[in-house]
């Protein structure tokens, strides 16, 4: 039996999706590393007690997903700069019983994209949603100098008020449009990139979209953030109108690669991780 090992978690609801227990793992294995990690449903009235279990229990590192990226905050001791500005954290470390958070999910999105070789330099982006996941891309975005950011959400003071930080912390244009067909028509009218940053479309609910088929136009970027399942009704409409499309699973390893450093002070096996990820994903989909 192995003693003194340290150990990281997921933190969230829903969290029946997640695949990190299996990426995180074996990259940790990979690399003859004593750390193991597990995913705990966390409800949104028990955040508060959940954080103050990590600390007594000694938990080494935490991600935190789906709904608690914005509200954790409130129960950290200190925030990294960038994830300060973004105001949302899905990465903390426990140094010493001090918890610090970052977010790696910006960071790993604009990977993501850089990868299919697209240049986000004066285009013309489109950001569905508004909660922790959209405020880190849109930040990480905004720093490649886009020529316009619109944020499209149901709750249309959430856009207005990312749109506001955006554009305050990054000088760039950033508006904000309630999430309804007639302003989704009108705002992909010149949109190069389009991406969901919401769960809509996640396992099981793999039939819903954000974004109508009639929206999508061929000369489009659409990147979803899902990736379980790795194509979502809305790729799946994306390809059929002959759009390019970047499906969640890079931006899902790079974010977790992101992490797995912050806690362990060791580059992450990057490709271990990439294809842990999309063996069982292949595996549920089959």
């Amino acid at each position: 039996m192995t003693y003194n090992v340290s150990v990281c978690c997921l933190i969230g609801d829903p969290i029946e999706h997640t695949v990190s227990p299996i990426i995180h793992n074996t990259a940790f294995q990979a690399l003859g590393l004593n750390y193991y990690y597990l995913a705990f449903k966390v409800k949104k009235d028990m955040l508060k007690k959940a954080i103050e279990g990590i600390r007594a229990l000694n938990v080494k590192g935490l991600n935190v997903t789906i709904p608690h990226k914005i509200e954790v905050l409130k129960y950290l001791d200190e925030v990294d700069e960038v994830a300060e500005k973004i105001g949302a954290v899905n990465t903390i470390l426990n140094d010493n019983g001090i918890l610090k958070g970052y977010n790696t999910d910006g960071e790993g999105a604009l990977m993501a994209i850089k990868k299919r070789g697209f240049d986000l330099k004066d285009r013309v982006v489109v950001i569905v949603g508004a909660g922790g996941a959209a405020k880190a891309i849109a930040y990480y975005i905004a720093l490649e100098k886009p020529n316009k950011i619109t944020i499209l959400n149901r709750t249309p003071e959430n856009a207005a008020k990312l749109a506001k930080s955006l554009r305050r912390e990054t000088k760039v244009y950033c508006e904000a449009k309630i999430l309804d067909t007639i302003q989704l028509e009108e705002t992909l009218m010149d949109a190069d990139l389009l991406i969901n940053c919401t769960p809509l479309g996640m396992y099981p609910n793999i039939e819903k979209t954000p974004v109508p088929k009639n929206c999508l136009r061929k000369n489009m970027v659409i990147m979803d953030i899902v990736y379980n399942p790795l194509q979502t009704r809305l790729l799946k409409d994306a390809t059929e109108v002959g759009c390019k499309t970047i499906n969640g699973l890079d931006m899902l390893v790079n974010q977790a690669a992101l992490s797995f450093k912050i806690w362990t002070g060791v580059e992450a096996p990057l490709e271990v991780m990439r294809k842990a990820a999309l063996e069982v994903l292949e595996k549920e989909r089959s």
